[in-house]
C-alpha cells in the first residue's frame, strides 16, 4: 500500500489556535480526499500538538475515514504514556519510540525524534508564528531536506 506520511510541528503555545485549527481541519480532509492513505506522526509537548491531534480525530470520525493513523511518536520512554497506555491508545493508532533518540540526552532527543519524523514524511504541516524553539528548528531541517511544508499560521515565516 502507498503511505502518504505527514509530520505535524507547532509552538507549544499559540496566538491564534482557533484560525490554525480551522486551516489544519481544512488540508487534513485535503489530504484524506486526495490519498489512498494517511499516516500522521505527532508529538505530544504543547498546545498545537494536542489541538492538532483532537483536530485530526474529529475529522476522522466526521468524514467516517478508515484510510489513515495517527501515531504519537516518543522521543524515549515515558513512564506516564506506558502507565496510561489505553488512555493514549484512545488517542493514537499507534504509539511509538524513535529508535534514533532513546540514548541521547533528553534535550537532544526531541531535535533527533523530528528530525526522523521529517526524514520519514512526504509533508510537514506546521504552525510556526516566530523564529525560535524546536519546532521552528525542526521545520528549518525539513525545508533543507526539501520536504513539501505548509504553514497554518497566519503571516509568513521564512525558513
Amino acid at each position: 500500500m502507498n503511505i502518504y506520511t505527514v509530520s505535524l510541528f507547532g509552538h507549544r503555545s499559540l496566538r491564534n489556535p482557533l484560525s490554525a485549527e480551522e486551516r489544519l481541519e481544512r488540508e487534513v480532509y485535503r489530504l484524506l480526499k486526495n490519498h489512498k492513505y494517511v499516516n500522521f506522526l505527532i508529538g505530544r509537548t504543547g498546545e498545537f500538538d494536542l489541538m492538532a491531534t483532537l483536530t485530526i480525530r474529529r475529522v476522522m470520525r466526521t468524514y467516517s475515514r478508515i484510510n489513515c493513523s495517527l501515531t504519537l511518536v516518543l522521543p524515549y520512554k515515558n513512564s506516564n504514556v506506558e502507565n496510561h497506555k489505553d488512555s493514549f491508545l484512545n488517542l493514537y493508532d499507534e504509539i511509538e519510540v524513535c529508535p534514533y533518540s532513546s540514548n541521547a540526552h533528553y534535550k537532544s532527543a526531541f531535535q533527533i525524534r523530528n528530525q526522523n519524523m521529517i526524514d520519514r514524511s512526504n509533508l510537514v504541516l506546521c504552525c510556526i508564528e516566530h523564529e525560535s524553539g524546536g519546532a521552528y528548528q525542526a521545520v528549518r531541517y525539513a525545508r533543507q531536506q526539501k520536504c513539501q511544508i505548509i504553514n497554518l499560521a497566519e503571516g509568513e515565516i521564512f525558513f
